[in-house]
Order: structure tokens, then C-alpha cells, then sequence
């Protein structure tokens, strides 16, 4: 046994809480890599909005060399929590991203569980700090943040709260390594962690140039495809700056051009988002990108995305 097959298996079974978009991704992601799923979610419709993903993410499992049939046996749906996660090593969680229903949700489970289970929250802005509020052992609980979809998109966010143990930070680690993830440590719990930051604040530019008429908006994808994108997707920014210094690196960088990028963030839209502002943006894309159906268009993607990912892997 490898020790990424026993880093998985250590954490076998596995629970997955909620099955929307990201949970089912995740469940998936589990099963493709051999281990037992318990998936819960309270809705009614469960087994049919399971039986519908499992219908359309096949060309994707086999686009990422994983196996798209025969794990299914492995997999349990419950509406019933204490059943979902006792005797479980390793728990994801992707419910409502509202802190006090995190809160009472994982002072719950933790009433059901051993001492040594994994408490992983999806939260793309809550920290485990706050929502470990009501916990008595806050130190196996911590952010497991994606970027969406996680079977497809290689990072993770792990954020650790004011209390998570060392241990616990390694074992998490380890398991989404083991999973083919690309887990990175945030040192410190900032509202919306890093990756969201980031994106948020050229999204934030973006959705101002096309409100204000500058550029279409699916122009505007061209454009960082082109050009930020392609260079990113290589270096990162962090690198991308340093090497556009030259020689000097990117203290030659920022002596250059720093004066241009002051006056360029102090010049920024500043967009807020109330509903004419939706209402307006939502036509603009709606015209751009109403021809294909989501799904075409998610399908398109993901394809991309991993070309991109064989490529530079």
C-alpha cells in the first residue's frame, strides 16, 4: 500500500454534508478515489438530484483518468445526521454559508463523533474560529475551502482556526494530497480567505468596465484569456511580477511601475452590486452567454480547464 492510498484509507469512511454543487462534487471525487461515502442532506428530492449528476459527470471522471462506474455500491444517501457521521473519520461539510446554522450544526455533530474525526468546513469566507463556537474540542475542526468544482480545480484552502491542533492541520493536509488536490496553508483567517480575494477584486473591475459601457462582457473574457489569464495559469501573479522586473526582479517591477498601478487602483470603479446594478449585468449576460445552457457551458469549461491543467502538469 502507498502511502497516499493509506493516507486515504486512514480517513475511510468518509461523510459528506450537503448535496449541492460542491458537495456532490466532493462526493464524487471520494468515490472516484475508492472510498466509502455517507452523503446527507435533508431534502426531500435527494436521490433524484444525485441520480442526475452521476448521469451527466461521467465524461468528466473519465477527462481526469478516474473511474466513472462501478463505485456507486459505496455509496450511502441519509437525512438522518447522527447517521451520516458516527463511526466516520473524515467529515466535509457545504451547507448554507450562514454562520449560526454552521455553528449548530457542528456543536451536533460533534455529539455523534470519536475523538480523532476530521471536521472539514467547504465555508468560503466563515472562520473555523467563529464557527467552532459552540464546540467543546475545537481542535479537529477546520476550513477545507475549494475552488469550485473540487473534483476538477486543484486547490484547496485550508484554513486552520485559533484552536486547530497541528495534528489535525497535517492529517487534512495529507488527505487532500492523497485525493490529488493542491492544499495550501492560509497562516491567518481573513474574512473570504485568499483565492475569493483575489478573484473578487478583478471581478469587482470587471462587472464596473461592463456596467459602464467600456467592454462587452464576454470581451472581457477574451481579454484575461488572453493575456492575465494565460500568464497566471503558468506563473501566478506573486512570480508573473517578479520576472516582469527582468534582471532587477520585482523591486525593478514595482520601482517601474509602481506610480502607474497607484494611479490605476486609485482610478477603479466602485461598484455596488443593489438590484438595478444585477438587473443590468444579468441582461448583459444573458445576451453574451444565453445561446448555450449552463451545463454546456460548465461542460466546456471543465474540458479547458483540464487540458490546461495535462498541460502544465
Amino acid at each position: 500500500m502507498t502511502k497516499l492510498h493509506a493516507d486515504l484509507e486512514r480517513f475511510n469512511p468518509v461523510t459528506v454534508i450537503g448535496a449541492g454543487t460542491i458537495g456532490l462534487s466532493w462526493a464524487t471525487l471520494f468515490l472516484a478515489h475508492g472510498l466509502t461515502v455517507r452523503l446527507y442532506d435533508p431534502r426531500s428530492d435527494l436521490q433524484e438530484v444525485v441520480d442526475q449528476h452521476f448521469q451527466s459527470i461521467g465524461s468528466t471522471l473519465d477527462l481526469l483518468g478516474l473511474p466513472s462506474t462501478g463505485f456507486m455500491e459505496k455509496l450511502t444517501l441519509t437525512s438522518d445526521l447522527q447517521f451520516a457521521v458516527e463511526g466516520t473519520s473524515f467529515i466535509q461539510e457545504n451547507g448554507p454559508e450562514k454562520l449560526e446554522l454552521k455553528q449548530q450544526l457542528f456543536a451536533e455533530i460533534e455529539t455523534y463523533i470519536g475523538p480523532h474525526a476530521l471536521l472539514m468546513s467547504s465555508s468560503s469566507t466563515l472562520p473555523a474560529s467563529e464557527i467552532t463556537a459552540k464546540m467543546k474540542d475545537k481542535s479537529r475542526m477546520l476550513i477545507g475551502h475549494p475552488f469550485n468544482p473540487p473534483l476538477v480545480m486543484p486547490l484547496v484552502e485550508v484554513v486552520p482556526g485559533s484552536f486547530t491542533s497541528k495534528e489535525a492541520i497535517k492529517d487534512s493536509m495529507a488527505f487532500y494530497v492523497a485525493l490529488g488536490k493542491a492544499p495550501q496553508l492560509i497562516q491567518k483567517e481573513v474574512f473570504g480567505f485568499v483565492a475569493n480575494r483575489l478573484q473578487f477584486a478583478m471581478l469587482r473591475e470587471a462587472l464596473y468596465l461592463v456596467d459602464e459601457g467600456v467592454v462587452a462582457m464576454e470581451d472581457v473574457d477574451e481579454i484575461v484569456k488572453d493575456s492575465i489569464g494565460l500568464r497566471w495559469a503558468a506563473s501566478g501573479p506573486m512570480l508573473g511580477m517578479h520576472l516582469g522586473g527582468g534582471q532587477g526582479g520585482m523591486e525593478a517591477f514595482m520601482r517601474h511601475l509602481g506610480p502607474t498601478m497607484e494611479k490605476s487602483w486609485a482610478a477603479q470603479g466602485d461598484l455596488m452590486l443593489n438590484e438595478e446594478t444585477i438587473q443590468r449585468l444579468a441582461q448583459k449576460s444573458r445576451a453574451s452567454y444565453g445561446a448555450s445552457s449552463i451545463d454546456e457551458l460548465a461542460k466546456t469549461r471543465d474540458q479547458k480547464q483540464m487540458a490546461i491543467l495535462k498541460t502544465r502538469n
